[in-house]
């Protein structure tokens, strides 16, 4: 076996974890995929001299956080963030345009996750895998400093130990150590308490009636499946909105304009949570279904909590990670669930 085979071999057996470890990092789907090719650059120029020394998977991640580390730095804000992050919630219906100026956070097609082909951590781990690729976990990591990031990722996800990560990191055991403790603190406040959860048969009913509350514009039906204190945010636009009432007002709007004839909703999933790709048409006869958003709910018991939309122009730039169309000339009945 030649260098470059055995070289191929080695990067296609860890591309979907490194690709994960990087999205945690950065918080962008798009932004991962350029560093995990960087990452490979960057191992394939010292594989000489590397020689097969020591554990690749190590290897990998040191030269794959590093170059992480090296993009967060470059940036102008070092985390990605949500509408909510920005202000506070709006009272009125969006004005201006779309911010194409701040690094929205995105999300992670569960489908990816199949290329992960180890997703049981080390023994110093503290969150199930399910738990690290949650999006407010996602979302909580970003307001850590660039540093206590990487070593929360290593010790609490990945399960390393705090000499292994001090020796990825070339700081000392008690350096990591205390950026732990800072970190943990830090996301102790930020996260929520609930933790993912498979939907069960009534959330899955729920999901059916959203999805339907869509298709046929019902901004009544769409308004009782939310919580009275939901959140709908639709990045890349900085208007979000709480509460029941005005959530509906918005999509009263939003569904009555001029620009959406119709919808229709493909079932997917994204960073363990239900998740649908909606796909919009205008009033034209004839007129084709284009990419419109990614959207990502959070459930808590039999209701609505939090709805994601990510629209255009940042929702169709996420269809073909989720091995989705950009156009879908389709009928309700001939929907592919994408899972």
């Amino acid at each position: 076996m030649t260098d470059r085979d055995a070289f191929q071999e080695m990067a296609e057996r860890y591309r979907g974890a490194l690709h994960l470890h990087c999205y945690r990092m950065l918080g962008s789907l798009h932004d991962a995929e350029d560093c995990v090719q960087e990452t490979y650059v960057r191992a394939w120029s010292a594989f000489g001299s590397y020689a097969g020394m020591g554990s690749p998977r190590n290897w990998l991640y040191k030269i794959a956080t590093n170059t992480c580390l090296n993009a967060l730095a470059r940036r102008d804000r070092s985390r990605r963030v949500l509408p909510e992050a920005i202000g506070p919630a709006s009272r009125g219906l969006p004005e201006g345009e779309p911010s194409g100026e701040i690094p929205w956070l995105e999300p992670y097609p569960d489908l990816l996750l199949a290329r992960v082909p180890d997703t049981a951590p080390g023994p110093h781990a503290r969150y199930e895998m399910r738990e690290a690729v949650e999006f407010a976990f996602v979302a909580a990591i970003q307001y850590l400093p660039a540093r206590q990031r990487a070593a929360l990722l290593l010790c609490d996800v990945l399960g390393w130990s705090a000499a292994e990560t001090a020796a990825l990191l070339e700081g000392s055991v008690a350096s990591v150590n205390s950026a732990l403790q800072r970190a943990r603190a830090t996301l102790a406040k930020a996260m929520p308490g609930a933790r993912p959860v498979a939907p069960d048969s009534t959330q899955s009913r729920l999901l059916d009636r959203y999805m339907q509350a869509w298709e046929s514009k019902d901004v009544a039906g769409f308004a009782a499946l939310l919580k009275e204190n939901a959140v709908l945010s639709m990045p890349p636009w900085i208007q979000w909105y709480v509460g029941r009432n005005a959530i509906r007002e918005f999509f009263d709007w939003a569904w009555n304009s001029e620009n959406y004839g119709g919808f229709q909703l493909t079932p997917t999933s994204a960073n363990a949570s239900p998740a649908f790709a909606l796909y919009s048409r205008t009033y034209e006869e004839n007129a084709p279904w284009r990419s419109h958003s990614i959207q990502m709910l959070t459930l808590e018991d039999d209701a609505i909590a939090k709805i994601i939309l990510f629209v255009k122009p940042l929702g169709p730039t996420l269809f073909p990670a989720f091995g989705l169309r950009d156009h879908a000339p389709f009928a309700s009945e001939e929907r592919e669930r994408v899972s």
